[in-house]
Parts: structure tokens; sequence; C-alpha cells
């Protein structure tokens, strides 16, 4: 059983901590937008992409309460180069398979965990500490999911009318994948040289 927020957590600090989850993904999250961006191109139909944003969704949510709770530290100087090739991997690979694959799925977890500890180096950063760190984590990953929803929204909105079009994959996966990938490929770059 979930335990009741503290006293100490107001309505006013969930709701912050839910917006500032959110806006780490819309419009400050290009990276994690741009993964899920990459998912949802290559999924043909909702339900393959739904497992494999459920599986990012898992992945990240652990490493972000490892790395909040300080179970686990790793430098931002790793993750976000990792992160950044991690986009690279997903562009190129929408490129390379004509079909998702169970792989596919173990990629997207494994990438996920990279994703969390991204996302808990903004929450760190704020210096939330003790009875209020377990309810601002909930509601800081409740605001990042909320945002990944709204990113596929707006990809089915804009492009739902063209999954099951026979030149999909030609004018629509293709150059949205290259461009992805070449994006990601630069902020590898930018992020290991720190240019």
């Amino acid at each position: 059983m979930f335990a009741p927020l503290p006293l100490a957590f107001s309505f006013a600090e969930a709701w912050s901590y839910l917006w500032l989850g959110f806006k780490h993904i819309l419009p400050q999250g290009y990276d994690h937008m741009l993964f899920v961006l990459g998912l949802f191109l290559f999924a043909p139909h909702w339900r393959p992409l739904l497992v494999q944003v459920t599986a990012f969704t898992a992945a990240h949510t652990l490493t972000l309460a490892l790395a909040a709770f300080g179970v686990v530290s790793v430098s931002p100087r790793i993750v976000e180069p990792l992160i950044a090739l991690s986009i690279v991997w997903v562009g190129v690979e929408n490129l390379r398979q004509r079909a998702l694959g169970r792989a596919r799925v173990a990629v997207v977890f494994g990438f996920g965990l990279l994703h969390g500890l991204g996302f808990a180096s903004a929450l760190t950063e704020l210096g939330v500490a003790g009875a209020t760190l377990g309810p601002a984590l909930l509601c800081f990953n409740g605001g990042v999911e909320a945002g990944q929803l709204a990113v596929l929204a707006l990809a089915f909105a804009v492009l739902g009318w063209a999954r099951g079009r026979e030149d999909y994959r030609r004018r629509v996966l293709v150059p949205g994948s290259v461009l992805i990938a070449a994006v990601a490929l630069g902020w590898t770059v930018q992020r290991i040289f720190r240019i």
C-alpha cells in the first residue's frame, strides 16, 4: 500500500514536480522526444508501440528511482553521450530492420535505463531529499509519462494518416529516421567533446 503524502508535501509542490517532469519532455527534452518518435516511426501498429513504450517507461522509472535514492550514480558526462547514442541506434535500426523483432524490446529497455539516469540528474539538481523525495519522484515521473504521451499523441495527429500507406517507409520512416539519427549523432559529438 502506498504511504500518504507527507503533510509537508503540498498539492502545489506535487503539481510543480508533475509540471517539471512534463517540461523535461515537452518542450525541453529534445533527446527524449526524438527517442520516442523513433519508436513511433517504426511501430506498425499501436500494440508494438505500447510494448516498447512500456519497456522504456519501466526501465527509466527503475533507474530514476535508484539514482534519486542514491543507490546508483553515474556521471552525466557518461550518461548524456550514451543517451544520444541510443537515439542514433534507434534511428539506424529503423533503417536496417524491416520488421519489429523481440530483441527491440530488450534494447529499448536497456536504453530506458540510460534515459532514467538522465531524468535523475534533472531531479537531483533540485536538491530534493528526505520525506519529500518519494512523492517528488512519483510526481516528476508522472509528468515525464504525461510528456511522452503528449509526444505520441502529437505524432499520431500529424502522421497517423500515413501509417497504413504503401509508401510510408519510403516517404516517412526512412527520412524521419535519417533525421533522428543525424541530429542525435551531432548531439553525441557535442556531448563527448563538450562543444
